[in-house]
């Protein structure tokens, strides 16, 4: 590792919360929590968490150019020194009682030469073997192994002033002849250990070239010529990959195709001084160049694996700034702890810092959540707890579970959909009723007559009433009263077909609410009933509900209070009655009994407090505009509470827009509140017209639904809902995709028959319809020649299964389910050895064995059929 004069960081291989910064001096660093009992108080911080108290301080080694930490545990604080005359020094940082380490510490290794020592690595396994990188001597070696435990031995070749340097020359402590010499007249200036072969490789970052010396045959010599010799590191996650660096660009080798270069980095502007494998994580590797304070890292963790020989793989780059204030002169990464590692500065500031996984999201389509960090896997996914009640799901499983249960496919009874998905939505009952009421209504024997009525149904109320006409004025008493009243009240055929699709009353000329009363009673709407009552000036079957709601099971007494006040009912505007209920209705919890009030004490044709209170059910407060408001007040009420319903995306305002243009705009806005594709797909397709059909929005949340039940596997319900849908737009059937087509000719088969003038003459003659005749049509109909064999029967495809001769057993087990009994006619071959005949000869024949019925085929056809691993998802 190089030094110079800039310091230098470097990780003890024994301790994981020590380690040593070099420059003029060695400095021994312990690492640990801040404000800790280890920490003292005059630590360095090097984060919010960590720092690092100074151990032990070691001068005794000047010129130092690289040093090298020794790999084993004993001697643990024992140091390896490059210097600038090419000795290396062994030394120690604090005291060891080790007697190894004493008999080692101050040991001197001294070339033939001197010149500068580039680089020391210690050989992993054979912890003895220390190998020096100098540079260029013509007469001598570059690579130089020393023996750290060999004897001083004279050498006549040293010169005697050079031992006399050494300052003790009869204490064996100077060795002049290393183990191995390599590379002669050539400079080396990176070095590293090969991991394979019982670490006997050793790579070499020489003069023009990186080379491969192997030790157990010095005379052998694998190189590659190239500019990137410095700063050789292998991968610790896999031996093959080897890193090194040249001015401002990376080479990444792979050693078992050392020719060339696997990649090459992006070029950095500035010129590169280190560069670092993670060694916790796999594939990242981390770049310093010369005065920047950010560090480049480069994930290969996708790498395929072994390396391509033409392709990149592709590597994610990003930049990490562990300090903003001052440059960054080296990096060390933590050797235990993920991701972690401590950067120096020139004026050794010192930082703690820990790169953070780019995290990769998964989110399933079952709204399961998973990401990737580092090493770990985590997800989430909802809790069905009994603690989580309160909590809403998301709108991605309800869709799920509705799904599940078939919701949106009931068509006979249409307010059930409701039910279906739960019965809890207000919003969803609203526009489930609203689509029965103009389903019932449109299904009605004297209205199919009137088919412009029809699509007057399905385009909402808010139509319905501006083609008001004929409007009747009318004035009645209070029921069971010969009292007159003062409240005009409005009918038209027009408003009588809103209160229908309001669901107040039922079909016919008379206004009759007591059904719509007693279907209230019964669902324990008792407030709601009384309103109804009330509006329709029976102030007396009002009083009687709310006393039957107080007395039924889960009734509320206070009922019992609203009902008194309402028999005190006077029309005298400056009664007593009329000025406490006009102060104290605003008090009133429930919405109905606050509007009943309201009606009562409010002057004839301003009854804001009723039609704007927020709480009552659009269908309500539209039913009662019906009744009370004239020509001129109607619309523009409608048209008011139409833009709000549009404006809130509320589906209770499907019944005033109806399925056009406007009942659109207001679904769009309910999708983008909620994400529910699924009833906006459904709810579309019920009455719209082939126009709003082919809207974009419309498809394109059709689209989105049928992608979401492929995605949860729902394949079968993916289906029932395309059936579905070309029931109820017919233009959206999807045109045949497959058909049998004829070996001669090519034309299919049941389109070469359909396209024939005669009558009786299409599919049906080839066994699929299930036709009494089961006629045989043995030849194309397009060239008249014969269809292929069946290769259990020997008969001509086209013959129905009950006719072929000698298979009473197979048709009596085949025909026991009617609903097969089409599919047992139908073309069966398999793709890969073109063998094949009636379907249900073929399952027949495939219950009882794997090969081929045709003689000397082994094709084992059923068993290359992947569609049988796929497993709809079930609704467990």
């Amino acid at each position: 590792m190089s030094s110079g004069y800039k310091p230098d960081i470097l990780w003890s291989p024994h301790h994981a919360d020590r380690y040593v910064i070099c420059d003029t001096e060695l400095s021994l660093y312990r690492i640990g929590p801040a404000g800790s009992s280890e920490t003292k108080a005059g630590a360095l911080p090097l984060s919010e968490e960590t720092a690092a108290t100074l151990l032990a301080i070691n001068s005794d080694t000047p010129y130092m150019k690289c040093v090298s930490w020794y790999p084993k545990h004993e001697p643990e604080c024992l140091l390896a020194v490059g210097q600038a005359n090419g000795r290396v020094v062994l030394t120690s940082l604090g005291q060891s009682h080790n007697s190894k380490c004493k008999e080692l510490v101050g040991k001197e290794f001294v070339p033939k030469h001197a010149r500068q020592c580039n680089t020391l690595a210690w050989n992993p396994v054979d912890s003895n073997w220390l190998a020096a990188g100098l540079d260029k001597h013509r007469a001598d070696f570059s690579v130089l192994i020393w023996d750290i435990s060999s004897k001083f031995s004279p050498d006549a070749s040293v010169p005697t002033e050079k031992l006399r340097l050494s300052g003790d020359t009869d204490s064996g402590l100077v060795v002049t002849k290393p183990l191995y010499e390599l590379g002669q007249n050539d400079a080396c200036l990176s070095l590293c250990w090969l991991p394979r072969d019982h670490q006997k490789l050793l790579l070499a970052g020489m003069h023009r070239n990186l080379a491969i010396f192997d030790l157990r045959n010095t005379s052998q010599k694998t190189f590659v010529n190239t500019k990137a010799i410095q700063g050789v590191t292998v991968d610790p996650h896999f031996q093959d990959r080897v890193a090194s660096f040249f001015e401002g660009q990376v080479a990444i080798w792979d050693l078992r195709k050392f020719e060339k270069p696997v990649f090459t980095l992006t070029e950095q502007p500035k010129p590169l001084i280190k560069v670092a494998w993670c060694p916790t994580r796999m594939g990242l590797l981390a770049t310093l160049t010369r005065d920047n304070n950010i560090i480049r890292l480069y994930d290969m963790q996708h790498t395929p694996m072994p390396f391509g020989d033409e392709g990149e793989p592709t590597i994610i780059e990003r930049g990490v700034q562990p300090c903003s204030e001052s440059i960054i002169s080296s990096l060390a990464w933590h050797p235990s702890a993920q991701n972690r590692m401590v950067v120096v500065s020139p004026n050794r500031v010192m930082n703690d810092f820990t790169v953070f996984e780019r995290i990769s999201l998964a989110w399933s389509s079952t709204t399961s959540l998973m990401w990737a960090c580092g090493r770990h896997l985590y997800e989430c996914a909802e809790d069905a707890g009994p603690g989580t009640a309160s909590i809403e799901k998301d709108i991605a499983t309800k869709m799920r579970e509705r799904a599940q249960s078939r919701y949106g496919h009931d068509t006979a009874q249409v307010w059930r959909n409701h039910v279906l998905a739960g019965g809890d939505d207000p919003q969803l009952r609203s526009i489930w009723y609203t689509l029965h009421f103009m389903k019932q209504y449109t299904e009605n024997v004297e209205q199919k007559q009137q088919g412009n009525k029809q699509s007057l149904i399905y385009s909402g109320i808010k139509n319905i009433v501006k083609t008001s006409s004929g409007t009747t004025e009318t004035r009645r008493c209070w029921s069971g009263s010969d009292r007159q009243t003062d409240v005009p009240r409005y009918h038209s055929e027009e408003r009588s077909l809103a209160l229908q699709l309001c669901g107040w009353i039922s079909q016919g000329p008379d206004i009759d609410v007591e059904p719509f009363l007693k279907t209230l009673e019964r669902e324990g709407e008792w407030e709601r009933a009384a309103a109804v009552a009330l509006f329709n000036l029976d102030i007396r079957r009002a009083i009687q509900i709310l006393n039957k709601g107080a007395s039924s099971e889960k009734g509320d007494l206070n009922l019992n209070v609203v009902a008194m006040a309402l028999s005190g009912y006077t029309d005298e505007k400056n009664s007593l009655w009329r000025e406490m209920c006009s102060s104290l209705r605003l008090q009133l919890k429930k919405p109905y009994l606050c509007i009943m009030f309201a009606f009562l004490t409010s002057e004839p044709g301003t009854y804001d407090g009723v039609l704007y209170e927020s709480r009552v059910a659009v269908r309500d407060r539209v039913a009662f505009a019906c009744m009370f408001l004239n020509d001129a007040q109607l619309p523009r009420y409608i048209d008011k509470l139409t833009n709000e319903m549009k404006e809130a995306g509320n589906l209770e305002g499907i019944l005033l827009t109806g399925l056009t243009k406007d009942g659109v705009d207001l679904m769009e806005s309910f999708v983008d509140r909620t994400g529910d594709v699924q009833t906006a797909s459904f709810c579309m397709l019920k009455g719209s017209s082939g126009e709003v059909l082919k809207d974009p929005r419309v498809q394109c949340w059709i689209e989105n639904y049928r992608n979401l039940l492929d995605a949860w596997r729902f394949w079968h319900k993916r289906a029932e809902f395309d059936i579905h849908r070309s029931k109820l737009d017919p233009s959206s059937k999807p045109l045949a995709q497959v058909f049998v087509s004829c070996n001669f000719c090519g034309k299919s088969i049941s389109f070469s028959c359909s396209a024939m003038p005669h009558q009786g003459r299409g599919f049906s003659q080839y066994g699929v319809s299930g036709s009494p005749t089961k006629s045989k049509v043995t030849s194309c109909p397009g060239c008249r020649k014969p269809l292929p064999r069946c290769a259990l029967c020997l008969m001509n495809m086209g013959t129905p299964v009950s006719s072929c001769p000698g298979k009473a057993d197979e048709k009596a087990d085949l025909t026991r389910d009617k609903k097969l009994a089409q599919f047992n006619n139908w073309f069966t071959w398999c793709h890969n050895c073109r063998h094949g005949g009636h379907a249900g000869h073929m399952l027949s024949w495939f219950r009882d064995h794997s090969e081929c019925p045709v003689s000397a085929c082994t094709c084992k056809c059923m068993q290359l059929d992947t569609t049988g691993n796929l497993v709809p998802s079930n609704s467990a």
